[in-house]
């Protein structure tokens, strides 16, 4: 029998938002949404100010690694 794997939410702190100061905080923390599309182009797509996500260039952000319990908080209140 084959085990249902979860993928853990990936998060990201913006470290640039020059262009988009309407869109994205530097020093806020996003979630990433993973796509391989932008990913192969050197994009993320996160959920921004916007409440949507959108393809962002990734050198915008810097990604980071959270444990699970703190992963299912954020996901709860963002």
């Amino acid at each position: 029998m084959k085990r249902k794997t979860t993928h853990a939410p990936h998060f990201v702190v913006c470290i640039n938002n020059e262009g988009y100061k309407a869109s994205l905080e530097v020093g806020k923390l996003y979630r990433m949404i993973p796509d391989a599309a932008a990913a192969s182009h050197g994009y993320v797509r996160v959920v921004d100010e916007s409440g949507e996500d959108y393809g962002y260039a990734a050198e915008r952000f810097f990604p980071l690694d959270v444990p699970q319990a703190l992963a299912d908080a954020l996901l709860i209140t963002g």
